[in-house]
């Protein structure tokens, strides 16, 4: 009697198994480099162009952005440039980097100076413009802007290895905003 119970739900699972929709193959293996739907939802992560870093993983860039690392690798002392409270690139950075909202990360900087495990909080900046002119004019400086607000002024790093226009990339806004920054 259990082996015929057994079996049935194996059968069960197997039939269930079979009937998932699932993707084709072939379209699966396109390559990394397709352009994205919309670059306007976006964010690249930007440096100031004298630092030899080219890529980090995303790991790395959480460790940066909670301030569990400090320098770069050659020395600069990192400084994070955040955007202004309630703006869309601040709160998908907040989302997918900090994995907070904005009281859990206010929260979370209170906590930090207190204990001291954050040195120095990061620099909330009102503007596009603003946060990359900082990054262009501090060496250690790093931030995030929408792919249209990026110039020849600061470097976009790869994130495990991905541009901001690569299929795959993470950093995405999910909510749609009239403001594209400030110019």
């Amino acid at each position: 009697m259990r082996a015929r119970v057994r079996a049935g739900v194996l059968l069960t699972m197997i039939v269930m198994a079979l009937a998932l929709p699932r993707e084709p193959r072939a379209q699966t293996v396109s390559s990394t480099t397709e352009p994205r739907g919309n670059p306007s939802q976006t964010l690249a992560i930007v440096v100031n162009r004298s630092n030899p870093i080219d890529n980090l993983s995303f790991g790395e860039l959480r460790k940066i952005f909670l301030g569990e690392r400090n320098h770069w690798q050659n020395g600069h002392r990192i400084a994070i440039a955040m955007l202004d409270y309630g703006q869309p690139e601040r709160r998908a950075v907040l989302r997918l980097i900090y994995r907070m909202d904005e009281n859990g990360y206010q929260n979370f900087l209170l906590r930090g100076m207190f204990r001291g495990d954050v040195f120095v909080a990061p620099k909330t900046l009102s503007s596009p413009m603003i946060v990359r002119k900082f990054v262009f004019n501090a060496p250690g400086a790093i931030g995030y802007l929408r792919t249209h607000d990026v110039d020849q002024t600061v470097k976009v790093l790869r994130i495990d290895g991905l541009l901001p226009q690569d299929r795959g990339y993470r950093l995405q806004i999910d909510e749609v905003s009239g403001s594209k920054g400030a110019e």
